[in-house]
């Protein structure tokens, strides 16, 4: 059916493995809020293997957009893990646009570069990550209380 190496599987199975990751963790924060928030720092320690998946990857010669997922991916958790658990800062509610912009623009290239290169591989794994996105975030945008923005 698919017609690729293994170190393009392993980034496969880790691009759809973190889509399906943020669908759950979304569905949980959609309907169990406060309980949910408690255990996001999971989805930030997840940024450990996936930075280890993007070494094998980037030592294995695969080209540079199979594995710049991984790096951003623990950017954006490291990043996050200080706002929200070292600091404790409130940055949703109301919208801090200091914290916001760059979390946001992390989490994007994040998810951008577990799907994209995807094509790559093959069109039917873009496809699949493709709804994964739309429905992970539907699940993100409606799971979140109304906020306000302030400029800090």
């Amino acid at each position: 059916m698919f017609n690729i190496n293994n170190l393009e599987l392993l980034y496969a199975i880790t691009a759809i493995l973190f889509q399906i990751m943020l669908i759950a963790y979304f569905a949980f924060r959609k309907w169990r809020f406060e309980k949910a928030i408690r255990y996001g720092a999971i989805i930030y320690g997840l940024s450990i293997p996936a930075f280890i998946v993007s070494i094998i990857l980037l030592l294995g010669n695969l080209n540079w957009d199979f594995w710049l997922g991984g790096f951003i991916y623990l950017v954006w958790a490291i990043f996050g893990y200080v706002v929200e658990y070292v600091k404790k800062i409130e940055w949703r509610s109301p919208i801090r646009l200091s914290i916001f912009i760059p979390y946001i623009i992390l989490c994007l290239a994040t998810v951008m570069f577990y799907w994209w290169p995807l094509a790559n591989i093959n069109k039917s794994l873009w496809y699949v990550a493709a709804i994964l996105f739309v429905i992970g975030t539907i699940l993100n945008v409606t799971s979140h209380k109304k906020s306000k923005i302030v400029n800090t």
